[in-house]
């Protein structure tokens, strides 16, 4: 997937600007901007200078100093005029994403954080009212959009860079969350009246996407899957990545020809390692193949982020052109004000950062996932994916039956041929026998160009047959083998329901273990109320010093009075800081609560987790028997057709056999008679017995020279041995005997 074609990305057009009093040097140069970083520096500072203007001039809604600010709006091109000098800023703000999302889009893939960022913050912090296309749902909706091409391009980096499979398929996962959110909004019905014709476009696309690294994301969990050596699940995953792949090609019609280039080779891959997958664990591994929604799901990475805008950094808006418009003094004395804000933040974060850092760290090692650590409640119901195998066989009551009586009739035909060739096979040997026998009571065998060739025929076809017997019979043992195997199965999914419930493993928890576990999930739950209740009270804390602005207080207060005013204006935060204090404090009686209550529930965790084991062992059993009898009904024709043909060939080879076999048996009385005539008449003083007798004699008696009594009968015809695991040896033998 290294070499795969990049995916185009979404980029947002830039604002217009219309009327504006102010310095027309500073306002053509922001409206005029390049496509490029420099005008990304050109816009922040632009926007530094007008937060500097509003700090020191009344220009807001409302203010003595607001003038007219006019923009185009994106969607419908209408001119939007507001008296307030903070939608001059959003607007600035506004572009400054909209052109790092070009940027991005031109294959500078790194200003999709960038412009995440910029939108952000103009979400955040400016009324959403100014135009339709700075809504609170268009900008949430760019975010997203935003957020989800940044972790794409750190997608294509990670696999360019040979990250681990698991890895990498975390954080394709995330490119579908941040996709399906953006998607989400492109659906609702207010946010595609607001956005117009562009709304199918974004929204096909994004569609196309989230198949696509939903396809990869099981792609890499396949791989995953493969390095563990579970197999099973490797065919699963890779046959999910193809199934949501081909919905991806489904929605791509009418996309650039670069999505179908990365579709084609994204399929050449998927569908590669799909067929290997699938080939080798039946042929090789014969593991299971489990249900996709029995494995645990995907959980997202996400390794990117909104980078914040400050528009105050110096660093970046250059010198201040309004420094003179306000007194020194309030500006030192707010920025004093704004460090005593910011160490306050700091000693306060640093006490719930090293909180949170025990805190993860405990419930790591813990393993205690809330959500899983009581799944009693999935014993009461049979699995979906059981209940639709159910429903199949309801509706066809002959299933078990149908293939029973077709197996039998397999064997009836396989007896019926191995019958015939056994009797070919005799008939041959004991022709042999006879020739043996008719050497040493000659000494020799004459010449003899009359003797019928169509027993060398006969042999060879023989042979032929019987190894091509002797293949499949192999494969139809397997084939019974694996019938027995699935039969019970298919007998309990095709009965009531209640018989396949009463299948399925459940727990036996006595009333102390359903204690104990009750008492687990109390202290789970408060464990999350106080992490909870913690970003609560921080988001409260973080909002609290962003809107705490007292430059008016500095202006009107003595410089020797600044200090006391700090200390006055900050005892605000006391009330909060008590309350983080105590949250904090409280986290060690609730883990060493947590440690106490998880000793006692090891034993029943561990009943659980084997029950669980057993429980989804058994449901995959049972699918995989539903998911066979198509395949052995499959092989039991295919066999049949294979031994009625072999039948007929016996039958015909059996009757040349005969003929053959008369044949030779009537060539030897011309050979035996032809000697015996050779030898000379008895003399009439010392009569002998004649030469057959002599002959008859040496050979042991007439009963020995009966050359049709000297067959002896074959042994039986054997196969090969089957393997341990029938259904995954069933081979297509008989399209390959057949050839």
């Amino acid at each position: 997937m290294e070499a795969v074609p990049r995916m185009p990305m979404i980029w947002l057009d830039l604002k217009e600007a219309g009327e504006f009093a102010f310095n027309a040097a500073v306002k053509k140069s922001a409206v005029s901007v390049p496509r490029d970083f420099e005008g990304c520096s050109t816009l922040r500072k632009y926007l530094g200078q007008l937060h500097f203007l509003q700090s020191r001039i009344p220009m807001g809604s409302g203010q003595d100093a607001a003038v007219p600010v006019t923009w185009t709006e994106i969607f419908s091109g209408k001119a939007v005029t507001h008296e307030d000098i903070k939608y001059e800023q959003a607007c600035v703000l506004y572009n400054l994403g909209a052109l790092h999302s070009m940027l991005g889009a031109m294959d500078k893939r790194v200003s999709e954080e960038c412009a995440a960022g910029a939108f952000t913050y103009l979400r955040d912090h400016f009324p959403h009212s100014y135009s339709v296309d700075m809504s609170h749902q268009i900008l949430s909706l760019n975010i997203n959009l935003m957020l989800g091409q940044a972790q794409e391009c750190l997608l294509e980096k990670s696999m360019l860079d040979n990250r681990k499979s698991f890895l990498v398929a975390r954080i394709s996962a995330q490119v579908v969350d941040y996709y399906k959110e953006a998607c989400r909004a492109l659906e609702n019905s207010e946010t595609a009246s607001l956005l117009g014709k562009i709304q199918k476009d974004w929204k096909k696309l994004v569609q196309m996407k989230i198949y696509y690294f939903a396809a990869v994301a099981h792609l890499h969990m396949g791989k995953q899957a493969e390095e563990q050596q579970k197999f099973g699940e490797r065919v699963i995953y890779f046959q999910s990545a193809l199934d949501k792949l081909n919905e991806a090609i489904k929605l791509a019609k009418g996309q650039p020809e670069t999505v179908q280039e990365a579709l084609r080779f994204t399929m050449d891959v998927i569908g590669g390692k799909y067929n290997s997958a699938k080939k080798d664990n039946d042929f090789i591994y014969h593991e299971a193949v489990p249900a996709l929604d029995t494995l645990q799901s995907v959980k997202g990475a996400p390794l990117v982020k909104a980078l914040p805008v400050n528009p105050t950094d110096p660093a970046v808006t250059g010198p201040d052109i309004f420094a003179k418009l306000v007194p020194m003094a309030a500006h030192e004395a707010s920025s004093l004000y704004s460090e005593e804000k910011a160490k306050l933040l700091r000693d306060v974060m640093a006490k719930i950062e090293a909180k949170n850092e025990v805190l993860d760290q405990f419930m790591d090692s813990m393993q205690l996932d809330p959500e899983t650590v009581d799944n009693l409640d999935m014993y009461n119901h049979i699995p979906p994916v059981l209940m639709e195998k159910c429903a199949a066989l309801s509706v066809r009551p002959d299933t078990v039956r149908n293939l029973v009586q077709s197996m039998q009739v397999l064997s009836g035909v396989f007896t019926d041929v191995e019958a015939s060739l056994k009797e070919i096979r005799d008939l041959l040997e004991e022709d042999e026998a006879q020739e043996r026998k008719l050497q040493e009571l000659l000494g020799r065998v004459p010449p003899a160009p009359g003797s019928p060739p169509g027993l060398a025929e006969v042999s060879k076809e023989c042979s032929k047959y019987l190894e091509l017997h002797e293949k499949a019979s192999f494969t139809n043992t397997e084939l019974h083998r694996a019938m027995n195997l699935h039969l019970g199965n298919l007998r309990l999914l095709g009965g009531p329901l209640e018989q396949v419930r009463a299948a399925l493993p459940t727990p036996s928890l006595s009333e102390d273990d359903k204690q104990v576990l009750q008492n687990l999930k109390r202290i789970l739950a408060k464990v999350q109320e106080m992490r909870d209740q913690r970003m609560s009270l921080e988001q409260q804390l973080r909002e609290m010093i962003q809107k705490d602005d007292i430059t008016t207080s500095l202006v009107t207060t003595d410089r020797s009075e600044m200090k006391k005013l700090f200390e006055e204006q900050l005892k605000k935060y006391d009330q909060l800081k008590v309350y983080l204090e105590q949250n904090l404090a409280a986290q060690e009686n609730v883990l060493k609560a947590l440690t106490d209550a998880n000793v006692k529930y090891a034993a029943v965790r561990k009943a659980l987790a084997e029950v669980e084991h057993k429980w989804n062992t058994t449901v995959q059993t049972l699918v995989a028997s539903y998911e066979a009898y198509e395949d052995l009904m499959k092989k039991s024709q295919e066999g049949k057709d294979f031994y009625t043909d072999l039948e007929g060939k016996a039958a015909k080879l059996l009757e040349r056999a005969r003929a053959a076999c008369q044949a030779s048996e009537a060539h030897r009385q011309q050979l035996l008679e032809r000697e015996l005539k050779k030898q000379p008449p008895p003399r009439p003083t010392a009569p002998k017995p004649p030469l057959q007798k002599k002959a008859l004699d040496e050979a042991g008696g007439p009963e020995a020279a009966d050359l049709g009594s000297l067959a002896q009968p074959g042994e039986g015809l054997r196969g090969p041995r089957p393997s341990d695991d029938p259904l995954s040896m069933l081979d297509p033998l008989w399209t390959l005997n057949k050839a």
